[in-house]
């Protein structure tokens, strides 16, 4: 019992790699299983994301209450031939070294030797908890950085045809293209960020963003999708390198994490198979996109099949990731645990800007689009 749960503690704390300590995953299936009993009654998703916000921390406190636990009870018993036998004075001296009370003191050299490994168990596995927390909220503010960035690019929840839309629109005048392939550059980066940090410290994955429509899930699917859209819709104008990048490092995240947390992973689906998102979804994307003037090179039925040949490299796993962690009810994310309906990205009403005219064609546009 000492060593395997030394193993989990340095396995989960130390290890720079996703290890499966069965330990872990049992205190954070238990848990998660206690938050979904209290939310299944919830039908706002406002007030169960604000519940599910604490699942994690709560799976942080209770795996540590588990490790002192059976560190104290593994002391306990190895103490026994030492005290003849008598498990209360045990179970006094175990507990006196780990906690570094003082009250019971070892009264042979076999007990002393034993009271001072617990003491120091004690100690480091308090120590590692402390240390490992700046790390965890660490990658945690790094990836929220981004996710919040998003939020006035692509809204809440993000979609990828409204980040291509409120690019177009709020660049008209400009070089849009650049502009996202500056975005695709800084998600690719994030994407590997998550990736490695995500599998590491899988805690992460259940980590809730601070705004309930926010999501960082949402956030990298959305990004996908436009790069996807852009790809299949203006071939001849896009980003072509900068998309393809972003896409591959966001499917190959995607797995990355999906594996570690014990999601089965198709590496190499069939391009032709089919997805959720009809040809009918596409169509109305496309039909939003050409509300902002955005510039599209070929039909929908002509991008049509290169769109579905890139999404269905990601869309499958996304899902099930979506699905596992509860992810906002956004556009084309797949279906949840809970009864919802798809969340179109919220947008400001009546507002136009000083430069441009009430009764400007994109306006009305975007407007009618709402």
């Amino acid at each position: 019992m000492l060593l395997l749960t030394w193993m989990s503690v340095i396995g989960t704390l130390i290890v720079p790699r996703p290890l499966r300590s069965r330990l872990s995953r049992v205190t954070a299936l238990a848990t998660s299983k206690i938050f979904r009993t209290i939310t299944i009654p919830v039908t706002s998703y406002e007030v169960r994301d604000r519940i599910l916000s604490w699942q994690s921390p709560m799976s942080l406190f209770v795996r540590l209450l588990v490790w002192v636990v059976l560190f104290d009870v593994s002391f306990s018993l190895l103490l026994l031939p030492f005290v003849e036998g008598d498990i209360w004075q045990a179970s006094s001296e175990a507990g006196s070294a780990m906690f570094t009370l003082g009250y019971a003191a070892p009264s042979n050299v076999g007990n002393t030797v034993l009271v001072y490994a617990a003491a120091y168990t004690g100690l480091i596995v308090i120590a590692l908890q402390i240390g490992y927390l700046p790390t965890l909220y660490a990658a945690f503010n790094r990836r929220e950085a981004e996710v919040t960035l998003l939020v006035s690019r692509a809204g809440a929840p993000s979609w990828g045809p409204e980040l291509l839309v409120r690019t177009r629109f709020g660049m008209a005048a400009q070089n849009s293209t650049s502009e996202l392939s500056d975005l695709y550059r800084t998600w690719e980066r994030w994407a590997a960020d998550v990736a490695e940090s995500h599998s590491t410290y899988l805690t992460l994955v259940w980590f809730r963003s601070p705004s309930a429509q926010s999501n960082w899930l949402n956030s990298l699917l959305s990004v996908m999708d436009a790069a996807a859209l852009q790809l299949a819709l203006s071939p001849g104008s896009a980003p072509s390198t900068r998309a393809r990048l972003v896409l591959r490092m966001g499917f190959t995240c995607l797995r990355q994490v999906a594996r570690a947390i014990g999601i089965p992973v198709d590496d190499d689906p069939d391009p032709d198979s089919p997805i959720d998102v009809t040809f009918a979804d596409f169509q109305e994307a496309v039909e939003l996109m050409r509300s902002v003037d955005y510039p599209i090179e070929v039909t929908a039925e002509q991008a049509w099949p290169h769109f579905r040949g890139w999404r269905v490299n990601y869309e499958k796993v996304a899902y099930a990731l979506a699905y596992a962690i509860d992810a906002p009810p956004s556009m084309w994310s797949g279906p949840r645990r809970f009864p919802s309906e798809p969340i179109m990205p919220s947008r400001p009403k009546n507002r136009t800007s000083q430069e441009t005219k009430p009764d400007d064609p994109q306006i009305l546009g975007r407007r009618r689009t709402s």
